[in-house]
């Protein structure tokens, strides 16, 4: 019984040594597969020893993980180092961030990676790596922001200049406008003006023409009364009244057919009454009246 143990702890101790053997051989490849720039080798060499072998090591996984990464696997690459950033190696940790990081940053998301980096510090703050990796990307994305800052002022000051601008040509619009109304008052003004001052022109030549007609027919008026009022005129007047009479009593003598002797001496002697008529006239217009006597 006893040598039945024996021999079975011996098989089973020779079996384990064997394994680690073999996880060694595989590591050791795999390494060398890696140094050597033989990625696809070293992963093969990995992936055997975590699939098959179910080898449960974090720096296995790390190292499988940098070998996804230089092939350019990124999705497996991240989910390889995704299953050891919480390693409690603090190395592999820092490392697994600072990978996850170059990551993120390669694939647009650099806040992602600025917190990876940062991360990564706080694991090992001796991975100048990391360090280096973080001041590097904070100061773009400061610049980035600084830069964004400025485009965001320089737009919004466009913005305000646009503003600026449009409300100066709308002041400018209305000042022109203004401008325009105030010359098409003050032109219709002067229109007005002109028209009163041409209407007041009229008025005053019709008011000094009236004035000349009235003062000429005044003149015309006087001139008559004077000629009126005169005697030589009034005598001058009433012969030549007396000479048509005379004409037309004559006329109608000789239609009636008396003889032209008769027709004479009655003429003479209407012209005789007409004669002293005159005369009594004249005595009377000329005897002044005696204010001591009545009117009758």
């Amino acid at each position: 019984m006893k040598w039945i143990l024996t021999i079975l702890f011996v098989t089973v101790m020779a079996t384990d040594i064997d394994r680690i053997a073999r996880i060694n051989e595989l590591k050791d490849e795999a390494r060398e597969a890696y140094n050597a720039g033989n990625y696809e080798k070293a992963l093969e060499h990995y992936r055997f020893l975590v699939d098959s072998m179910k080898v449960m090591d974090d720096k296995i996984m790390l190292n499988m993980a940098n070998a996804l990464y230089q092939l350019q696997d990124t999705a497996q690459a991240i989910n390889s180092y995704q299953s050891v950033s919480d390693s409690p190696d603090k190395l592999i940790s820092s490392v697994a961030h600072q990978q996850l990081g170059i990551l993120s940053n390669r694939t647009g998301n650099a806040q992602e990676a600025l917190e990876h980096f940062k991360q990564a510090l706080r694991k090992d703050p001796s991975n100048e790596d990391a360090r280096y990796n973080y001041e590097l990307l904070k100061k773009v994305l400061d610049e980035q922001q600084k830069k964004q800052e400025e485009e965001k002022r320089d737009e919004q000051k466009d913005k305000q200049d646009k503003k600026d601008e449009q409300g100066d040509q709308e002041e400018q619009q209305q000042d022109q406008q203004q401008k325009q109304d105030q010359n098409k008052e003050g032109e219709q003004e002067n229109k007005e003006q002109k028209e009163q001052s041409e209407q007041g022109k009229e008025e005053e030549q019709q008011e000094q023409k009236d004035s000349e007609q009235t003062e000429e027919g005044e003149e015309k008026e006087k001139s008559e009364q004077e000629k009126e009022g005169n005697p030589e005129n009034q005598e001058e007047q009433d012969e030549q009244k007396n000479e048509a009479r005379q004409k037309e009593i004559a006329e109608r003598l000789k239609d009636m057919k008396i003889s032209e002797e008769k027709a004479r001496m009655i003429l003479e002697a209407m012209k005789n009454n007409e004669i002293q008529y005159i005369q009594q006239n004249k005595r009377k217009a000329t005897q002044k009246k005696d204010s001591s006597k009545p009117d009758w």
